[in-house]
């Protein structure tokens, strides 16, 4: 039943036009308003943007990005002047532009939306 379901995540902000210029400007998405939040289409799921008073971002990650080259994905984004996270305790398995290169050659950059939101990137496939 679920398996071809659509996915949908979702993610919290408390200034809807700060959160809209960030996901356009910067993440590139094109977003409708339905009334109750802000909607992208990403891929084959859906990113809704809820407005609400208050509220306490999670320590970890709330919606990743998959893409086909996370290191042009990344430079793309810095280039706009995102700032990626550095963790110390992965130390040297970030490379230089902060992205995570696992043992199994997995590849993960993480950073946070204007509201706080951790988000990831990560490869397709």
């Amino acid at each position: 039943m679920f398996v071809d379901a659509q996915p949908v995540g979702f993610v919290s902000t408390t200034e809807t036009e700060r959160a809209r210029r960030f996901y356009t400007d910067v993440m590139g998405l094109s977003l409708a308003d339905d009334g109750f939040a802000l909607v992208a289409s990403v891929g084959g799921g859906k990113l809704r943007i809820t407005t609400l008073p208050a509220f306490a971002p999670s320590e970890m990650p709330c919606f990743g990005f998959l893409v086909p080259d996370v290191t042009a994905a990344v430079r793309g984004l810095a280039a706009k002047g995102l700032a990626f996270i550095r963790y110390d305790f992965l130390g040297d398995a970030q490379d230089a532009d902060g992205i995570w290169n696992g043992p199994d050659g997995a590849q993960v950059a993480w950073f946070k939306d204007p509201d706080g939101n951790l988000l990831s990137i990560g490869p397709t496939g």
